[in-house]
């Protein structure tokens, strides 16, 4: 099975500490213009119902997109260090509802339009307040879709779109964020008579972790792809094409200053990294805490690398150095 139409993908982030938001976000890729905004928590709409309570244990259908996809996205956040996720089914409401909007208006976009159909609210936060969830202590969203000249099962596509979002230079942050909860939402149509599946996810309730900065991969991560492309805006120095990211992350309030990246295989043959922070991402799409360092070029499948990294956190020195191994994985 081959994927015949580039996955597009749109993605926004918001960062918040205390009454102080951040915002930030990146494009979605495709034919569709995937252009990005996110408002501060402030702007949310207030309900009247209370943010309904996570739950420990996912009620996602066996067999579904929304289960494969936390699974493996769990499987790898947890791996290295991030905070597992729960479920929350305001959120599942409100990326479903979203999921919806992208179908109806034939759009991948992060963002809704006021009188457009099925339009629940601007932003991530806005559509998550229409549905009941106000606990807003910081939120990571990403939308996507694609369609394929062949019928995937629904476990398939949920697996694909989490190995998509995570080699997306700027969408790698729904596994390296501190995030703890998530909502799933998936609408299934078709284009040229072909299956396309439009989605979106939202990771809210932002936590501290010990050991900052965590990477994604880290040492042991298997199977992640081994190529990109279709991302939007294009990560830079690349020719649309690229390999492996390896995502760098603090806690909310802590500033990354990425400096030197290489990855080494095992036949010794060294690659050096693009390395991008908030300061040299000439996109602006990551914020302080991130940092991303990249090969401009794909790397081979079902191969293992050796990454080096250094950097500051907050001004302090920092390096990491561990292996990885890809998998037989176009992103």
């Amino acid at each position: 099975m081959t994927i015949q139409k580039s996955f597009k993908l749109s993605m926004a982030a918001i960062a918040a500490s205390l009454l102080v938001a951040a915002c930030g976000g990146g494009g979605g890729g495709g034919s569709s213009s995937g252009a990005s905004s996110a408002a501060p928590a402030s702007g949310a709409s207030t309900p009247a119902t209370t943010t309904p309570a996570n739950l420990t244990t996912p009620q996602y259908p066996a067999d579904s997109f929304h289960l494969a996809a936390f699974n493996l996205l769990n499987q790898h956040r947890q791996q290295c260090g991030f905070p597992a996720l729960q479920e929350n089914t305001a959120l599942d409401q409100a990326t479903a509802a979203h999921a919806q909007y992208l179908a109806s208006n034939n759009v991948i976009s992060d963002t809704e339009v006021a009188g457009n159909p099925g339009f629940t609210g601007v932003t991530y936060v806005d559509r998550a307040a229409h549905f009941g969830y106000t606990a807003n202590n910081g939120s990571i969203g990403v939308s996507g879709g694609f369609y394929t000249n062949a019928t995937w099962t629904e476990t398939q596509y949920g697996e694909q779109a989490i190995y998509a979002f995570e080699s997306g230079v700027y969408h790698i942050s729904i596994a390296a964020s501190v995030a703890n909860t998530v909502g799933i939402g998936k609408v299934a149509t078709t284009y040229n008579g072909f299956p396309q599946e439009q989605f979106s996810l939202n990771l809210t309730n932002y936590q501290h972790v010990t050991g900052a900065p965590l990477t994604f991969p880290c040492q042991g991560t298997t199977g992640v792809a081994y190529s990109s492309f279709g991302e939007m805006p294009t990560p830079p120095a690349t020719s649309g094409h690229w390999g492996t990211p390896v995502a760098v992350v603090g806690n909310p309030t802590d500033t990354i200053v990425m400096q030197t990246g290489t990855m080494t295989d095992s036949s010794g043959h060294v690659i050096t990294l693009q390395v991008l922070d908030s300061a040299k991402d000439p996109n602006k799409e990551l914020l302080p805490d991130q940092g991303v360092a990249y090969p401009t070029a794909p790397l081979s499948p079902n191969s293992q690398y050796t990454v080096s990294l250094t950097g500051t956190i907050n001004g302090v020195p920092f390096s990491r150095t561990f292996s990885f191994t890809t998998g037989n994985i176009v992103g």
